[in-house]
């Protein structure tokens, strides 16, 4: 297990070089300090991520889940330390990387269809299939299939559960063959059922493409079956291992600082602070650790000609989803 930050390593954690691998690393994070205003939300974090990895990414509200992956993005500056994505120091658009940002509500009242709302992440500036090429047309199609969208192509987002918008967001992440995704909460909103059927589906096309995920989410449960390895942030600390190494009491006591307990009951981790069970307790009280919002498309496909975008905005209507 990895452990970075402030006060790391102590006695009573593990500290390691992290799993060992083969694969080639896909991001790399070297003494990294990243702030937001006066507050800092890691410092002196070093890990690696590795190809073809499953990482779920958790944390205490406003932990700086969020922020990591913008930071990663090339959105936001690391205050020091080098961040690279498959050897290359971060930039804006890069092609490589796929992400989903935070779901907003608004994309349940939109009557675009399906297979034109996958096409608008291919090309920022188009609006759609219709003014396509024949090569943004067939990568369009390639993701729909990873996704088993076809027929949700077909509907207009407003017709769609949340469940099935995730899938059609997801197949824009992966438009142009990116080698790292970044999901932002994929879960908020859904219920158990739809949760289970997002993280299978994004394990089934991870492990099909061989690329490496980092998937933040406000709890731990609903990735249990499909973690490789487990990021948990807080209190200016990175911790990454397996579920076994991270997720226990003397880690999540300094991550969260204060006394926390790890109970496993049937198959489930609840992660408590007396009797209260700390993933819903924060989860119920969860903020932006931004402010804002940045939604990005940080793909550069090669459709005739190269593009890539990413564009910011402000909305107070989503906010970060935390442990």
């Amino acid at each position: 297990m990895t452990v970075t930050g402030p006060r790391a390593p102590a006695s009573d954690v593990p500290l390691s070089s992290g799993r060992v691998s083969s694969h080639a690393p896909v991001l790399e994070l070297e003494h990294v300090a990243l702030e937001l205003g006066e507050r800092t939300i890691l410092r002196d974090a070093s890990l690696v991520v590795n190809q073809g990895e499953f990482i779920g990414v958790l944390g205490p509200n406003g932990a700086g889940k969020t922020t990591l992956m913008r930071a990663v993005l090339g959105l936001v500056p690391a205050a020091s330390g080098a961040i690279r994505v498959l050897g290359q120091p971060v930039e804006r658009g890069n092609a490589s990387i796929g992400y989903m940002p935070q779901t907003r509500s608004a994309l349940a009242g939109r009557r675009v269809r399906g297979r034109d709302f996958v096409a608008m992440a291919a090309d920022g500036h188009r609006w759609g299939l219709p003014h396509a090429d024949r090569s943004t047309r067939a990568d369009v199609e390639r993701v729909l299939d990873l996704v088993d969208g076809r027929k949700l192509a077909e509907r207009p987002l407003s017709e769609l559960s949340g469940g099935e918008r995730q899938r059609l967001l997801l197949a824009q992440c992966l438009l142009g063959n990116p080698k790292l995704l970044l999901l932002d909460e994929p879960l908020i909103s859904l219920d158990p059922h739809h949760q289970t059927s997002v993280v299978e589906l994004v394990r089934r096309v991870q492990q099909e493409l061989g690329i490496a995920v980092l998937f933040s989410a406000h709890e731990l449960n609903p990735l249990l079956n499909s973690l490789d390895r487990v990021l948990y942030l807080g209190s200016g600390v990175a911790a990454l291992g397996t579920v076994d190494e991270v997720i226990t009491r003397p880690v999540l006591s300094r991550l969260y600082g204060s006394p926390i307990d790890v109970m496993r009951v049937n198959g489930r981790i609840f992660v408590m602070s007396g009797d209260v069970e700390v993933e819903k307790h924060d989860h119920e009280h969860e903020h932006d650790e931004t402010g804002g919002h940045a939604h990005a498309h940080p793909h550069g496909h090669s459709h005739g000609h190269a593009h890539g975008h990413a564009h910011q905005h402000d909305s107070r209507d989503g906010h970060t989803q935390d442990v």
